[in-house]
């Protein structure tokens, strides 16, 4: 946890003794009374909190903005819903790298419980991407959806985007560094594989196939390595 990263609301109420964040500071930071720690606020500014006081309602502090919050890459992600473990990963990961937005879709060869999920019917999916984000010194974190249709995915991605979807089956060549300052939707298929019907919408969508290589990769994996590939090309 390199940044604590707090909800608006948080920034001017103790942190609780139980909270993560406050073991953090006090056991893993090892901060007293008057000590700084590094801090953010959610899809704002950055910068240091001063611990004014540590009690049993736990920290007490003051925080003063340093770092405007920065725009995230303009990169959308749609992937179809997975396993809950497995979207945990993506959700944490893609935050950490840093995109604009996660789409999550049902797909025609997925499975229809992960949708009902805790992971989606309580707030633990935000808990993710802080995770991701603290890990980053960051404090963006992405545009999430779910429970949404493949198609409606593409139709609310932004129009001028560069469009690949990853498949291992019909794609014709590797995904390509080429990705260089343009908005780039990426889209990811369930463990199963794309459906037939799937890929006629995807290409009727603007969307070109691409494959990481031979090797047959988990949904997070190809997550981060698709991601890797194109933010290099922006580095």
């Amino acid at each position: 946890m390199n940044l604590i990263l707090l909800e608006a609301r948080e920034a001017a109420i103790p942190l609780a003794p139980d909270d993560p964040r406050a073991v953090h500071v006090l056991k893993v930071l090892r901060r007293g009374e008057g000590d700084l720690f590094d801090a953010g606020i959610v899809n704002g500014p950055r910068g240091k909190a001063t611990i004014s006081s540590i009690g049993p309602a736990g920290i007490a502090f003051t925080f003063e903005a340093t770092v405007e919050a920065t725009e995230p890459d303009p990169i959308h992600l749609l992937v179809a819903l997975s396993r809950p473990q497995t979207a945990r990963k993506i959700l944490n990961e893609a935050s950490a790298l840093g995109v604009a937005s996660i789409r999550f879709f049902q797909s025609e060869k997925g499975e229809p419980g992960y949708a009902s999920s805790t992971l989606w019917s309580t707030p633990e999916w935000r808990r993710h991407l802080m995770d991701g984000a603290a890990q980053a010194f960051d404090t963006r974190l992405p545009e999430v959806l779910h429970t949404t249709t493949l198609a409606e995915c593409l139709a609310s991605i932004p129009k001028e985007c560069v469009r690949v979807a990853l498949d291992n089956y019909e794609s014709p060549s590797r995904l390509s560094p080429w990705l260089r300052t343009r908005p780039v939707a990426l889209a990811f298929g369930p463990e199963r594989g794309w459906s037939g019907p799937e890929r006629i919408l995807l290409r009727s969508g603007g969307f070109e196939l691409a494959h990481l290589g031979a090797r047959v990769l988990r949904t997070e994996t190809a997550v981060v390595a698709a991601l890797a590939i194109v933010k290099a090309a922006n580095a």
